[in-house]
């Protein structure tokens, strides 16, 4: 048979896979990546078939391959093509659907058949495999399991066709040395009993896409066509769903405006197990940042901010430190996210410094603040997670010694741990027991840095409350960076699992 003949589309799969069942024939259903076709994939799969008569074979789609950036290495046309190619394999299609869950339900094979790696469910972190058998069994099917030998294509994509530069690998080989998979993931999955309180700006991020025309007829302006708009829950917002992806108990203390105060949206953006306690400003608006992208390249060419000009909020400010008063010390982890627009005051980061338990902060710098709102707002922090640039203008120094910065600034904190983000150049940690610790960047594909300084703080500042090494935060923090880099925005928070796969994939 044509290896070409034997790849479906799922439509005519079913046809034929339910015209072979009437006939009597046991249909063998086996799914996966299949990224790089190996010996531990061709004895599975010849295993497989001998469960029954006609071996189909589905494809994960490029768009749900969760291995991080850089994978699949193939795309699931050349998978498809692989597999149509073995002798054994009867029919091949590209799946729909993120699992095999509702191809299974469509396809009602007799047996579904998965390697040995899957017959002890808890160490899926997926937890697919458990969706999986109820499926199968639901169409009157078996999960069954063949025992040979097995192979990751992750590592060995990972030792002969890797993405990273010979530096990164050669740093990722020797991390996984020193922190097995296990360890790193087991930080991720053990923040659920965390309680966390947030606090910081509520911010709207718009994005205004357009298609630039030229320069205007009559004056020296460049003119464009409006397009469409799309509106992001940004700020503490975002940063609040990335840890909701993480912790049951999540509180987010922030401001809104009584003008156009976006309410209605923020509510349904926000995960539903954050708890929220809105303190709202008369006559103020809700912060909004609006961007105006060239739609084709993806460029931005002007902001604006719809927001106070205030330096502080006397009103909101009291209610603020009213509030903390009663609720600070209810919470494992304390985190401000302080984008220097008047709700984190004198009075407020006094009363932060003084009760929060843990206090883990991160101060930035834009275009509202610049100059005004540094770290050193801050006499006292547990964790602090900025960028380089930030730290630098808190020192007043843009060429000395960053590691010689970085301890004069912790030391003045009082701060035991601290997390500084260097873009393409990675990472730099600090613990004052450990030492530094310098983690290269683990993506250079990157769509969008709007949010992925709040991702990072989030996402790490879980793992240093549970006493994480800081070279696994730091490990943490650039994984969490591609993440976040690699779409619009605050499109959509830290999937934990797309998360802990790509760590997976890349410690293997």
């Amino acid at each position: 048979m044509n290896p070409a003949d034997k790849i479906k589309s799922l439509e005519e799969a079913a046809t034929a896979v339910a015209f072979l069942k009437k006939g009597g024939r046991k249909i063998v259903h086996c799914h996966g990546v299949f990224d790089l076709l190996h010996i531990g994939h061709l004895r599975h799969l010849a295993a497989a078939r001998r469960f029954g008569d006609v071996l189909m074979v589905t494809v994960t789609p490029d768009r749900y391959v969760n291995k991080g950036p850089g994978r699949p290495a193939f795309t699931e046309t050349l998978r498809a093509e692989a597999l149509a190619a073995l002798e054994c394999v009867d029919m091949v299609a590209v799946n729909r659907w993120p699992s095999a869950v509702e191809t299974l339900e469509v396809l009602k094979p007799d047996f579904y058949v998965k390697g040995s790696d899957y017959r002890e469910a808890a160490s899926d972190i997926t937890g697919g495999i458990i969706n999986e058998r109820q499926a199968v069994e639901k169409g009157g099917g078996r999960l069954v399991f063949t025992d040979d030998i097995t192979f990751s294509s992750s590592n060995l994509i990972n030792r002969h066709l890797s993405g990273f530069s010979k530096e990164v690998s050669d740093y990722i080989a020797s991390f996984s040395t020193r922190h097995s998979i296990d360890s790193v993931l087991g930080y991720l999955k053990n923040a659920t009993g965390l309680k966390v309180l947030l606090l910081g700006e509520a911010i709207v991020d718009e994005y205004e896409y357009c298609e630039t025309m030229g320069k205007s007829g009559k004056e020296p302006i460049l003119a464009a066509r409006h397009l469409r708009t799309e509106r992001f829950a940004g700020g503490t917002l975002a940063a609040a769903n990335h840890l909701a992806s993480f912790c049951d108990e999540v509180h987010l203390l922030t401001f809104l405006g009584t003008v156009n105060s976006h309410e209605q949206f923020i509510r349904s953006k926000l995960h539903p197990k954050i708890k929220t306690t809105f303190l709202y400003l008369q006559d103020e608006p809700t912060i909004v940042k609006r961007r105006f992208v060239e739609n084709y390249p993806f460029q931005k060419m002007f902001e604006v901010y719809i927001i106070s000009d205030k330096e502080s909020h006397e009103a909101g400010s009291r209610e603020l430190c009213a509030t903390l008063e009663q609720t600070l010390a209810g919470y494992d982890l304390v985190l401000a996210l302080d984008y220097g627009h008047g709700m984190l005051d004198i009075r407020a980061v006094d009363l932060l410094t003084r009760k929060a338990p843990l206090l883990a902060v991160n101060t930035q710098i834009n275009a509202h603040n610049r100059g005004f709102n540094t770290i050193s707002k801050y006499s006292r922090a547990d964790y602090i997670c900025i960028s380089e640039n930030e730290i630098r203008l808190d020192f007043r120094s843009r060429q000395q010694d960053l590691k010689a910065i970085t301890e004069s600034v912790v030391e003045r904190l009082g701060c035991s741990r601290a997390t500084i983000t260097r873009g393409q150049n990675g990472c730099l940690c600090y613990d004052r027991k450990e030492g530094f610790y310098e983690v290269p960047a683990f993506t250079s594909h990157i769509v969008d840095r709007v949010g992925a300084g709040d991702a990072v703080f989030a996402v790490t500042a879980l793992c240093v409350a549970q006493g994480a090494p800081m070279e696994v935060v730091g490990f943490t923090a650039n994984i969490v960076g591609a993440h976040a880099v690699g779409m619009v925005a605050n499109q959509r928070p830290i999937d934990p699992i797309p998360l802990m796969k790509h760590i997976e994939a890349v410690l293997k």
